[in-house]
């Protein structure tokens, strides 16, 4: 099945997609600063380039897109139905990196949080914040 825009169009479009600064990125930044929390972004030190790093309580935050991240069971999880093979290659090699890295920062004593671009949508987010806030202050 061939492509509905021609390459240009196409690669003008993956062009505009965005890596960070994402809108449930900054959700989840507004967040925690309105709750006191200190963080770095995108620390190039650390494997992944954690989207934010809470280091008093060493502590990654990885805000995946449910897409780009292959959100098991998630309807927005969807293979496009051009070059699925492609799609579906380089959506399992993002997942299998993204394993990898967790596994590793575990093993260097960090806490691992991800949190999925969908868990940010209208309805779902105050559970998702209340869930991030107990995972970082447990036991208050």
């Amino acid at each position: 099945m061939a492509d509905v825009h021609d390459k240009e169009t196409r690669s003008y479009n993956m062009s505009q997609i965005k890596g960070r600064d994402t809108k449930p990125e900054i959700l989840v930044r507004k967040f925690l600063f309105s709750k006191g929390f200190l963080y770095r972004l995108h620390s190039k030190n650390l494997l992944g380039k954690p989207d934010i790093v809470l280091p008093k309580y060493k502590t990654v935050i990885f805000i995946n897109g449910c897409f780009w991240h292959g959100h098991k069971g998630c309807k927005y999880a969807v293979i496009p139905k051009t070059r699925t093979e492609w799609w579906r290659s380089k959506i399992e090699a993002t997942i299998q990196r993204d394993i990898e890295n967790t596994r590793t920062l575990e093993s260097e004593g960090w806490q691992v949080i991800v949190i999925w671009e969908c868990e940010l949508k209208a309805g779902n987010k105050e559970v998702a914040f209340e869930t991030l806030l107990a995972r970082l202050t447990p036991g208050s």
